[in-house]
C-alpha cells in the first residue's frame, strides 16, 4: 500500500525569500527542468522533467488536493476518509510571511518541527495509513530530524519514537552536519551564529544541538553541546539509520550561479552551499549525484533525484555493493593514493543514479590498514533500491514509464563501473614525473541481471565484465545458470564475481566484488 508523502521545503533566508516561497502552493516540489544532450546527428536533444510531484501522481497514482488549503481540506474529512496514496506539503513559512495579510512571526525550527508532528498526526488520522513518507529539501531534512530526534521522544518519552509515525525519511542536500565554509578560517560561522543574519545560525552546532536532542528525564539536554557532539550522529537507539537515504550534490558550480554566490564560499568538494561530508547521516543509505544545491541544476527538480527518491520509497529490492579481498598492488607504499571511481546505470533510465568521481571531488578512498589481512575487511561501494514489480495502474490510466522500464523485462539490469586511479604524493604535493593524468589503472564495468524472485522464490543474479562481453552491452543475454547463491536465508541473496583476470596483478589475485539482493517488506 502507498503511504502518504509529505513534502518539507528548505532554507528561504529573509522575508522577501519567505514571500516568495509561500506564493507557491507547493512550495517548490511541482518544479520541474529541461537537460539536453547531443544526438546522433550532433544536435541537442531536449529532456524534460517534469517535477517530483508530477511523476508521483502520473507514474504512482499519488492524488493531491488543495481545496482551499491542504490542512483545511483534512480538517473537514471524516478521519479515515483520504486516500493513504496522497501527497501534502509542511507549510511552515506561511505564518513567517508579510504577505497573508497578518503580522508576519518570526521563523523558529523547534515550533516548524511541532508543527511538522501535528500534521503527521492529521494526515495519518484522515488517511488511516499506519505511517507517512517524509520527503526534505536542505533545511527540511533538519526540521525532520528536530520531530524525530527530539519532539516525537519528548511527547512519547521514547527515543525511537518516531517508527510509529515515519516509515521512511528522505533528503535532498540536507546539511545534517551544519554548513561550514572554505574561506575565513572559522570566522565566517562565528559571525554567522553571533548575528543571526536571516535565521542562518540554524546551521552551527550550538543552534543545532538545541532543536535536534530532546530533554528527557534520564538524559536532560545540557546548555550547550559536549565535547565531541557531531550533528549528522544520529543515535543508536533512536530512529533506525537503514529508514533514511540522503541524496549527496557534488556541482558546486551551478548554485553559486545561481544565486550570485561563488562555490569558492564553500568549497569545491559541495553542492554550492552543503558540504559533501556535511550532507548526509553516517550509517544511512546515500547516492551521490551531480547536481547542485537548488537552482537550475538542482536535486530537486531532476531525473536523478526523483528516480533515487521512488526506488528508496518503493523498490521491493535492496541491492548492497562491496569490494572483498582487495590486494591493490603497491598499496604499503605511503607517497601512492589510490582513489575508486563509481558509477551505476540502470536499464531505462537517462541519468547515472550514483556518481562518485575524482572530477567531481568525492572518489572512493582505497587505504592501506597496515597488515596485509586487514584489506579482508570489504569496501563498501554503495547501496541502491530497485523496482522489481510493474508499477499499479494510475488513475490516468497512464503506461509505465521510462523509468519503470526494469520492470518490464524479465530481469533488472544495471551496470557498475569501477575505474581505480593512483598518484604519487609526497610531502603534501602530487608528484606527476610518471602520472598520466586520469588514466585508470583498472576500469571495467560488471554488468548485472537481477531476477526478483517471488513470494517462493529468491532473487537470482548473472554478471559478467564488461570487457568479456563480445559485442554491445545491450546484445549480452546472460547464458546458464545464475551465480551461486551463499547465503541461506529466504528472500536474500549473496553472490560474488572476481574480477577480470587482467587486473588481478593490481587488484589482488582473490578480489571480487561482492553482490546482496534483499527482498523489502
Amino acid at each position: 500500500m502507498r503511504l502518504p508523502i509529505i513534502y518539507v521545503r528548505g532554507f528561504a533566508g529573509g522575508t522577501p525569500g519567505v514571500d516568495r516561497a509561500v506564493d507557491d502552493p507547493f512550495y517548490g516540489f511541482n518544479e520541474g527542468s529541461v537537460n539536453v544532450r547531443v544526438g546522433g546527428d550532433g544536435r541537442p536533444h531536449f529532456h524534460q522533467f517534469e517535477s517530483p510531484l508530477l511523476r508521483l501522481i502520473l507514474e504512482d497514482g499519488y492524488q493531491l488536493f488543495v481545496q482551499g488549503g491542504q490542512r483545511a481540506y483534512l480538517h473537514s474529512q471524516p478521519d479515515g476518509s483520504v486516500a493513504p496514496a496522497t501527497i501534502w506539503v509542511h507549510r511552515f513559512y506561511d505564518v513567517s510571511a508579510s504577505t497573508l495579510g497578518r503580522q508576519p512571526e518570526e521563523f523558529v525550527l523547534e515550533r516548524a518541527a511541532e508543527d511538522l508532528f501535528a500534521f503527521v498526526r492529521l494526515v495519518l488520522d484522515r488517511t488511516g495509513a499506519e505511517r507517512v513518507h517524509l520527503v526534505a529539501h536542505s533545511m527540511g531534512g533538519l526540521i525532520c530530524r528536530s520531530m524525530i530526534q527530539r519532539v516525537i521522544p519528548e511527547h512519547t518519552g521514547r527515543r525511537d519514537g518516531a517508527v510509529d509515525y515515519v516509515q521512511r525519511l528522505f533528503t535532498y542536500g540536507t546539511p545534517h552536519g551544519g554548513i561550514e565554509f572554505a574561506i575565513g578560517f572559522g570566522l565566517v560561522e562565528r559571525l554567522r551564529d553571533t548575528f543571526d543574519t536571516n535565521g542562518a545560525e540554524i546551521f552551527g552546532p550550538d543552534r543545532m544541538y538545541q532543536y535536534l536532542m530532546p530533554d528527557l528525564p534520564d538524559a536532560p539536554r545540557a546548555a550547550e553541546p559536549p565535547r565531541g557532539w557531531r550533528a549528522e550522529d544520529m543515535p543508536a537507539d533512536g530512529f533506525p539509520k537503514d529508514r533514511i537515504f540522503c541524496l549527496v550534490g557534488t556541482n558546486s558550480e551551478d548554485y553559486g550561479v545561481a544565486m550570485g554566490l561563488s562555490a569558492k564560499a564553500v568549497g569545491a568538494r559541495s553542492d554550492g552551499l552543503v558540504q559533501i561530508e556535511n550532507a548526509y547521516v553516517p550509517g544511512a543509505h546515500r547516492a551521490f549525484v551531480h547536481r547542485s544545491h537548488s537552482g537550475r541544476y538542482g536535486m530537486v527538480n531532476s531525473e536523478e533525484g526523483y528516480q533515487n527518491l521512488r526506488r528508496f520509497l518503493f523498490g521491493d529490492l535492496r541491492v548492497d555493493i562491496d569490494l572483498a579481498h582487495l590486494r591493490v598492488r603497491g598499496a604499503a607504499d605511503d607517497e601512492i593514493v589510490w582513489q575508486l571511481e563509481t558509477q551505476l546505470a540502470i536499464r531505462g533510465l537517462p541519468i547515472l543514479m550514483h556518481e562518485q568521481t575524482t572530477a567531481h571531488h568525492c572518489p572512493v578512498q582505497v587505504e592501506w590498514r597496515g597488515t596485509e589481512d586487514s584489506l579482508d575487511t570489504p569496501l563498501p561501494l554503495l547501496t541502491t533500491f530497485l523496482c522489481g514489480t510493474p508499477p499499479r495502474p494510475t488513475r490516468f490510466g497512464a503506461e509505465p514509464r521510462m523509468g519503470d522500464a526494469e520492470a518490464q523485462v524479465r530481469t533488472i539490469r544495471y551496470a557498475l563501473r569501477l575505474r581505480l586511479i593512483s598518484l604519487r604524493e609526497e610531502g603534501g604535493a602530487f608528484g606527476f614525473a610518471d602520472h598520466l593524468e586520469q588514466t585508470a589503472d583498472f576500469d571495467d564495468t560488471l554488468v548485472v541481471d537481477i531476477a526478483p524472485g517471488d513470494g517462493q522464490a529468491p532473487p537470482r543474479a548473472w554478471a559478467t565484465w564488461n570487457s568479456l562481453i563480445p559485442g554491445a552491452i545491450r546484445d549480452w543475454q546472460p547464458l546458464g545458470e545464475p551465480l551461486d547463491d551463499a547465503d541461506p536465508v529466504t528472500g536474500r541473496w549473496r553472490g560474488h564475481v572476481r574480477v577480470p583476470p587482467s587486473s588481478r596483478s593490481i587488484l589482488g589475485p582473490d578480489a571480487m566484488v561482492t553482490l546482496a539482493v534483499t527482498t523489502r517488506t
